[in-house]
């Protein structure tokens, strides 16, 4: 990343991640934590992140449209999922090791429901494959970060908020891999066609995010290649 945490992290999403990590957690014994203990602290992350984003409520479209679209979709081969709409105009969507899924209502703004539920199956894939815990545990063990909480005493709760804010990038808006976008997209074509949804929409949705430049598409940002991600889907229908 080469803009600060604050020029990427809007206001609306600060939290106090120290908390939610838990005053005890040393950052340099990220790599032990085992999977029950990074979902939970993935979730605590997500409910500090949740009571400071603009969510939208029960009675809203974007919610009452993201409830329909996953009703029949509350879990995923032993994964437990819980969704939110975050009421900004930013292009994204993210999800963490704990089965949330948060999805920004600029991006529903642009896609069908077929596409949408592409976006599912792609957020699901890099759960399932594990890439969203390794992005917990590559942040809490980066050197700034062990550094930081070398200076506290080996306390995660103890670190300044400009280490949180680094901490939120890292975790949430660092850029997948190519090769990992390629297996969450691969996820999702198996997840739209157990669910009998069309798959021809993983194609159509990569079309339209690989048309975005600049302005709020924090996706292009954190999900590579979307034009050449798209040809890949295409020859995959067959």
């Amino acid at each position: 990343m080469l803009l600060p945490a604050a020029a990427l992290a809007p206001q609306c999403f600060a939290f106090d991640l120290g908390k939610a990590l838990g005053a005890a957690q040393g950052l340099v014994s990220a790599n032990s934590i085992t999977d029950d203990e990074m979902r939970a602290q993935s979730r605590r992350m997500v409910e500090q992140m949740d009571a400071r984003a603009p969510i939208a409520p029960a009675n809203d479209p974007y919610a009452r449209r993201l409830a329909a679209l996953t009703r029949q979709c509350r879990d995923d081969q032993g994964l437990d999922l819980n969704y939110k709409v975050y009421l900004t105009k930013d292009v994204n969507a993210f999800a963490t090791a704990d089965g949330s899924i948060r999805f920004y209502s600029g991006l529903m703004d642009m896609m069908t429901d077929d596409e949408v539920r592409y976006v599912i199956g792609h957020e699901i894939g890099h759960v399932q494959a594990g890439h969203s815990r390794k992005r917990m545990q590559l942040a809490l063990s980066s050197g700034a970060l062990q550094q930081a909480a070398a200076a506290a005493g080996g306390k995660a709760g103890a670190l300044a908020q400009s280490e949180l804010g680094e901490l939120f990038v890292k975790v949430v808006r660092a850029q997948h891999s190519q090769g990992n976008e390629n297996e969450a997209d691969d996820y999702a074509m198996q997840f739209l066609s157990r669910r009998q949804y069309d798959r021809r929409a993983a194609v159509t949705a990569l079309e339209k995010l690989g048309k975005l430049s600049g302005g709020g598409s924090n996706w292009l940002s954190t999900h590579p290649a979307p034009r050449d991600r798209a040809q890949r889907m295409r020859n995959q229908l067959g």
